[in-house]
């Protein structure tokens, strides 16, 4: 995994702008430690930072070969059927130098062109400058694992894996418009939206080309509604046929790799199935799960989390044999202002989900001690149907998103409440979600013979797939690259997303529960007590004294009133909260956003145009 970044302008030669490529590069350090490469010709400049995963000695980049001019490659990602594509691009007479993935990507595109995107099974977002066409391309995977941002700049455009390495040249500026902010604060994920004022992220399945005559976007994939006609019992069959080879071609590295094991049905999946193929090769998998310094003695259920995950943790790791570690964080940690601030950085931008963005940064950068490759059950509840409120009658006929729809349907309100009402008036937050949700539908489009019931669940799985899951894969990979960390996510294959969203909703739910059809293909593999467990999501701190932390934290904010979180924030409005003495349950996630934004204010200091 790496970061990248690139520089190209139809009226400059760029091998005079160096620094300024170096400097944009160096904000990508942290996604690539052991390497660093920059290359420019002409009008195109690439940089790159390595984080070696597959050959780790010839792998370097940005790559480069000769084909009648030069084409160079700067790639972030892993493709994992790159030993098939090496072997086919062989037969048809080309010849490697190095035992990557990443020539693969080069010589791959030497043979098909933009074509070779179809072609790729994985994760990645890379760059390709073609001399003898003057053209740029920047592509994407299909499911938007690996993130890629670019900014109209001059004659061409600035793109980088992060919006920092933009925001590093010197001819950008840090501007947050409305429609910016109407995204930050209303929990939606739009299509190519990046927040920052002037730029662009390139949307998952899609090629963007920069040539003299412009730029042009091109959907190479979408999720579709096709048909399926196999009963359950052959889909059940299909199901773990391939996730057992995603598994497989997933644990490919030259590095130590592990499983992320919280001891729901997802992840314990995939340790198990992990432990069986490594066991084949003498290995015994490697598992990490986080839990929280005296969390088994105070925890309360409540309604999203009805047990710990300890005890189904060490289920998993006694049945698989799995070699486990705890990551056991205190409420100290969890509330240091400088995690924040890490946070924060990584994530370019307040939007961040609390103490759940702050453990999972500080689980990864455990596990980066001993692990740089690590397997992930993130996005089964959205392939799967796993979300309570899947689950929900109201929530099914609400028309706004799932995720939204019991917090709005309640009473509550975008923003919180902090937000000055003038500034929430101009945003109109409400209007904007209606129009993002209005436009989310009408893509999922329809099915022939589709039953109303099955269509509108057909519906919720698009508005997860495409919206929701991107919200957490961009939060997965910033928090585990922030820390030099590959984290691979086997259930967004594409083959495994596409078969299960085109089966009908009454099979996903044939046993009567979440994730019938995860569940059933690999119950042989689960200790029954994991079989049966409830979905519950990813852990909270339920520690008095991390609330505390944080109403120390907002009260020393209060004291200045000339902070320029106050000019979005209502300071009145705060404080009165605050004096109201209401419990962490209202209390804790405003604060805690508070918190953020005001850590971005003083991180990037975005200059606001809100009319």
């Amino acid at each position: 995994m790496c970061g990248i970044t690139g520089w190209v302008d139809f009226g400059r030669d760029l091998t005079a702008e160096r620094e300024t490529v170096e400097a944009m590069t160096a904000t990508m350090a942290c996604r690539g430690p052991d390497a660093a490469g920059l290359w420019a010709a002409g009008p195109a400049a690439f940089g790159h930072r390595r984080l070696a995963v597959i050959d780790l000695e010839l792998g370097t980049q940005p790559m480069t070969a000769e084909a009648g001019g030069t084409v160079a490659l700067t790639y972030s990602g892993e493709v994992y059927n790159f030993a098939e594509l090496r072997a086919e691009l062989t037969r048809r007479g080309h010849r490697f130098t190095t035992a990557s993935d990443t020539e693969v990507v080069l010589r791959g595109y030497l043979e098909w062109g933009a074509g070779l995107a179809e072609r790729l099974n994985g994760m990645y977002a890379f760059a390709i400058w073609d001399s003898r066409e003057e053209r740029l391309l920047l592509v994407r995977d299909r499911m938007g694992i690996k993130p890629l941002y670019y900014f109209p700049h001059g004659e061409g455009l600035l793109f980088g894996s992060e919006p920092k390495a933009i925001l590093a040249h010197p001819g950008v500026r840090p501007v947050i418009e409305a429609d910016g902010l109407r995204e930050l604060l209303s929990f939606t994920k739009n299509p190519g939206q990046a927040v920052w004022s002037g730029m662009r992220e390139v949307e998952p399945g899609t090629v963007v080309t920069l040539d003299r005559q412009g730029l042009r976007v091109h959907r190479y994939w979408r999720l579709e509604a096709g048909e399926h006609t196999d009963d359950v019992g052959v889909t059940v069959e299909r199901v773990r046929e391939l996730l057992d080879d995603i598994v497989r071609r997933q644990l490919v590295a030259d590095v130590p790799r592990c499983v992320l094991l919280s001891g729901g049905l997802d992840s314990s999946v995939l340790t198990a199935l992990a432990a069986r193929q490594l066991a084949d090769q003498d290995e015994q998998v490697r598992s990490f799960a986080v839990d929280f310094a005296g969390h088994a003695e105070r925890f309360v259920a409540d309604q999203s989390r009805s047990t710990p995950d300890a005890p189904y943790v060490r289920d998993v790791h006694e049945h698989v044999g799995s070699l486990h570690q705890d990551i056991v964080l205190d409420s100290g940690d969890l509330a240091d202002p400088a995690v924040r601030r890490a946070v924060v950085a990584a994530r370019d931008l307040p939007s961040g989900l609390g103490d759940l963005d702050n453990s999972l940064l500080l689980l990864f950068r455990a596990i980066r001690e001993r692990s740089t490759v690590a397997l992930s059950g993130e996005s089964a509840d959205e392939v799967f149907g796993g979300y309570a409120w899947f689950h929900d009658p109201v929530v099914q006929q609400a028309d706004t998103f799932p995720w939204l729809a019991r917090r709005l349907g309640a009473g509550g309100r975008p923003g919180g409440g902090l937000f000055s009402g003038h500034l929430m008036s101009t945003l109109d937050l409400g209007g904007h979600i209606r129009d993002s949700y209005a436009t989310a539908v009408a893509e999922a489009g329809t099915r022939a013979g589709e039953s109303e019931h099955e269509r509108r669940m057909r519906v919720i799985s698009y508005l997860h797939l495409t919206r929701f899951v991107r919200v957490l894969l961009d939060r997965k990979d910033r928090l585990s690259m922030a820390v030099g960390l590959e984290v691979r996510v086997p259930f967004c294959d594409h083959r495994l997303v596409e078969y299960v969203y085109r089966t009908p909703w009454a099979m996903k739910t044939f046993d009567g529960r979440e994730k019938s059809l995860l569940r059933a293909a690999a119950r042989d593999v689960l200790p029954v007590s994991v079989a049966e467990r409830v979905k519950s999501p990813y852990p909270s701190t339920q520690d008095p004294k991390y609330f505390e932390a944080l109403r120390e934290q907002v009260e020393d904010l209060l004291v200045n009133r000339a902070h320029p979180v106050f000019d979005l924030m209502d300071h009145g409005s705060l404080k009165g909260l605050m004096a109201a003495g209401e419990t962490a349950s209202p209390l804790r996630p405003l604060l805690e956003r508070v918190l953020n934004f005001a850590t971005w204010f003083d991180l990037y200091s975005p200059e606001l145009r809100i009319r």
